[in-house]
């Protein structure tokens, strides 16, 4: 939702971004401050009782216990609902002002239409953050910039010059790192079936293009499914170990006999035989996705077709 939204008011011609950036947020929240601000929508002493021994219960470091007099404690079930109603406050003063924007815990990012108004947003909005909330603003990472050089929640934005309209897509960092975690679960040395990488493959490509699948990003997902593949035969490759066992894979996956018996004498040339010989036809996309594979390419096509609904 906070992306859709962001990509409307680009759409509008809000084309200079402020970005905030929270230092360090849920370790910097002033309990008092908070505490105030569940008493105005609450009003309930128990409650409000309970709340603030949570705040206060302390955490176990390396190094031991330690007294939690600031912040919320990160992961815990109450933290999020706490950090919204702290920023909540911050939503309606940007609503005052009629600034767009959007939030996304303590992501927030400002659309406004020209530099000077972004500059001037910048030092007002900052000011109030830390004369109001009590909390930090990380000035360092706080900047203007413009949609093309933008990444708010894993996403980069660019202008589609066919309809000259704002889109999304994963940035790059995201996609880098999508590819950097495919390349650990099928790393040839790793122990496992080929089945058992495959189900935690799937695991990872769904929750993954599930979140993503707003963007466009049919190239990218086009490669990923290509060097998946080359990497599950590599491993495959390497399991059957020797030529004999080798040329019975292939001849049982449709490989002429003369053929299979030349490819399986190759070596270990994994990168080479994957690539370059009868391996690529046998151990083909539509064995790999019998045998249970996810195509990224299929899967992001028909995600994606429904997100646009």
């Amino acid at each position: 939702m906070a992306i859709r939204q962001l990509l409307v008011y680009l759409n509008e011609g809000y084309e200079w971004i402020v970005d905030i950036d929270l230092e360090k947020f849920f370790d910097n929240v002033p309990q008092d401050k908070l505490m105030s601000l569940v008493h105005n929508i609450i009003n309930d002493g128990d409650t409000e009782s309970l709340i603030r021994k949570y705040l206060k219960a302390g955490v176990m470091t390396p190094q031991g216990y330690e007294e939690t007099k600031l912040g919320t404690p990160q992961g815990g079930n109450l933290s999020p609902l706490l950090s919204n109603i702290m920023l909540n406050e911050l939503d309606k003063e940007l609503e005052t002002r009629e600034l767009h924007f959007t939030r996304y815990a303590d992501d927030c990012v400002i659309a406004v239409r020209s530099e000077a108004s972004a500059k001037r947003v910048m030092r007002t909005v900052t000011d109030w953050i830390q004369r109001k909330l009590g909390l930090k603003v990380n000035m360092t990472k706080t900047h203007i910039t413009r949609p093309q050089k933008l990444k708010y929640l894993g996403f980069g934005f660019y202008k589609d010059k066919n309809v000259l309209e704002w889109k999304c897509r994963p940035h790059q960092d995201s996609v880098t790192k999508f590819k950097r975690k495919l390349k650990e679960l099928t790393c040839r040395k790793m122990p496992g079936t080929v089945t058992g990488k495959i189900t935690k493959i799937n695991q990872v490509t769904r929750g993954w293009i599930n979140y993503y699948a707003l963007g466009s990003m049919t190239t990218a997902m086009a490669e990923v499914d290509a060097h998946l593949r080359t990497r599950l035969r590599v491993i495959i490759w390497k399991q059957w170990k020797v030529p004999k066992k080798r040329q019975w894979g292939l001849q049982k996956l449709g490989v002429n006999k003369n053929i299979a018996r030349l490819t399986s004498y190759c070596g270990d040339r994994y990168q080479w035989v994957v690539t370059k010989t009868c391996v690529v036809r046998a151990i083909s996309k539509e064995v790999l996705s019998k045998a249970g594979l996810i195509s990224c390419l299929d899967y992001y096509n028909e995600r994606h077709a429904l997100k646009l609904c």
